[in-house]
């Protein structure tokens, strides 16, 4: 394999991890046997605690948008559903090592090369949404969505949304799936 083809392909495979490192992470869980049907309203009862008042409206406006868009009507006193949502952020580090093709140890003939590695620090982002019944004050479903962040308050807005559609696309569960 030449020098260029080596290269080529480590670049690619870089880029390959890469996008999966950042790849929105969305998953769902619910209490099996639980009939969604009977549930008509919600209400907040813990709203995520940020760091930015507009990222918690976002998230309070996203899950609105998504519950209402289901059937269910928000209220201010005696729900059906109670939601809690929990948003922090972390950082995370990545280390990218980059070869220059020459020597590598014996297998290369034992020439000596040089190898540059980078520490590259992301922030990832974590929204987990509980849904609880309010006469049993049993847990009934949870999502959580985790994300990289980016510098653009506009694109995590964007992304922020598109996980929280993700996470209710397929709520409530199904009679079929609860059972």
């Amino acid at each position: 394999m030449t020098r260029i083809a080596r290269l080529s392909l480590g670049v690619a495979l870089i880029v390959v991890i890469g996008t999966a490192a950042f790849a929105q992470n969305v998953k769902t869980d619910y209490a099996k046997g639980t009939d969604f049907a009977q549930y008509k309203t919600f209400m907040w009862i813990k709203e995520p605690q940020t760091t930015n008042p507009l990222t918690k409206q976002r998230v309070i406006d996203d899950v609105n948008a998504a519950l209402t868009a289901r059937g269910l009507q928000l209220v201010t006193e005696n729900p059906d559903l109670c939601i809690a949502a929990h948003a922090a952020t972390r950082q995370n580090q990545t280390l990218n090592t980059f070869y220059d093709g020459f020597g590598g140890g014996w297998r290369w003939g034992g020439r000596f090369g040089s190898a540059t590695t980078t520490v590259d620090t992301y922030t990832v982002g974590t929204l987990v949404v509980d849904i609880f019944d309010s006469k049993t004050k049993d847990a009934i479903w949870r999502g959580t969505s985790s994300k990289t962040l980016s510098g653009d308050p506009e694109k995590n807005a964007d992304n922020l949304n598109k996980a929280v559609v993700k996470m209710f696309k397929d709520f409530p569960p199904s009679a079929r799936k609860a059972n």
